[in-house]
């Protein structure tokens, strides 16, 4: 089961391994649901336990539609890494800023797509961590700056990244590594699209290549054939409009997030101000991203289940995203060959 070349390799025992290490993993989604219902306003004025916020919440995050598909039929362990994401947002809430900065460093180097979320991060533990006081009108006292709290936050950082790529680092497999996490030869989208602006354009431009054939602008013998939805991952060239570069999609989602970080930044914040932030930078990233993938939708769908809890125009954006995101993940479901 570990050997690298040996690709086509099935067991019965693999198979057992993989089921039960998955159910053990999510062990740690459990605790970390616990954590978040602890985070979120009970209805005093309610005895029935299943009215409860705290219920309803560990409900949608327990039962997440999305996540048992991901993890319990297209196998893989998200509900391990979703552990650290949740876990390490109710440590924010609870103004825990160290434990959340770990766990959320750990999760990163455990997983790079959560690269998503880490400018939500960065700025509001530089904003509401390194700087102790706000003035009155909630702009940022610069004199209140500690160079103490910014040094335990990079050490945590550092610490992480140093135990994570050192050993990579000492045999000279850096470069190996980053090619592998950064694999920019793999295609604009992945084999199946996830629903975001790339999948539009992808579209437009099969309907204009269809449009000049149709008008005989175009010789149909001389176009490529479409292979952008044959479940591969591979580089295409669209036909008609310019094909995208990876330095494209980059500066569209820097744009489609910087409203939300530079209101995390200058406006007074809490921790739900920025869940808000990490939930923006999440859905910017995945409508714009470089090769996302659809069960990138997730990592908003989870945490908003947290606002949801306290805010009715909340639960609607909740009910909506949850609904077509969720929708998006059927092509990752396994059908037999030629179905």
């Amino acid at each position: 089961m570990l050997v690298v070349e040996n690709l086509n390799y099935i067991s019965p025992s693999t198979v057992l391994f993989q089921r039960l290490s998955v159910i053990f993993c999510d062990l740690f989604f459990f605790c970390a649901v616990r954590e978040c219902c602890r985070c979120v306003r009970e209805q005093k004025t309610s005895r029935d336990v299943m009215c409860q916020p705290s219920f309803i919440l560990a409900v949608l995050l327990l039962w997440n539609f999305g996540l048992l598909i991901v993890d319990h039929i297209h196998f893989q362990y998200n509900g391990f890494l979703f552990g650290f994401l949740l876990l390490s947002v109710a440590k924010h809430l609870q103004s825990k800023h160290l434990q959340g900065a770990l766990l959320f460093a750990i999760l990163l180097n455990l997983k790079h797509i959560y690269l998503y979320v880490a400018p939500a991060y960065g700025i509001y533990l530089l904003r509401s961590y390194c700087f102790t006081q706000a003035n009155r009108d909630g702009s940022i006292s610069w004199t209140s700056f500690s160079p103490l709290r910014l040094l335990a936050l990079g050490s945590i950082v550092t610490s992480v990244c140093a135990l994570s790529f050192g050993p990579f680092i000492a045999m000279g497999q850096l470069p190996q590594v980053l090619s592998r996490l950064f694999p920019f030869k793999r295609g604009l989208c992945h084999a199946y699209w996830a629903p975001n602006i790339w999948a539009l354009y992808n579209m437009f431009d099969k309907v204009l290549m269809q449009i000049g054939v149709k008008l005989k602008l175009l010789h149909e013998a001389d176009l490529p054939r479409a292979s952008m939805t044959g479940g591969l991952v591979q580089e295409f060239q669209h036909t008609i409009l310019p094909s995208i570069s990876p330095s494209v999609t980059l500066v569209c989602t820097v744009l489609s997030i910087l409203p939300a970080v530079a209101s995390l930044w200058w406006r007074p914040c809490g921790a739900r101000d920025f869940l808000r932030c990490l939930l923006l930078c999440a859905l910017g990233s995945f409508m714009f991203g470089w090769h996302v993938h659809e069960k990138a939708i997730l990592i908003a769908i989870l945490p908003l289940s947290i606002l949801a809890m306290e805010s009715r125009e909340d639960a609607g954006i909740f009910l909506l995203l949850a609904t077509t995101g969720h929708y998006s993940l059927f092509p990752l479901v396994f059908t037999p060959a030629g179905r």
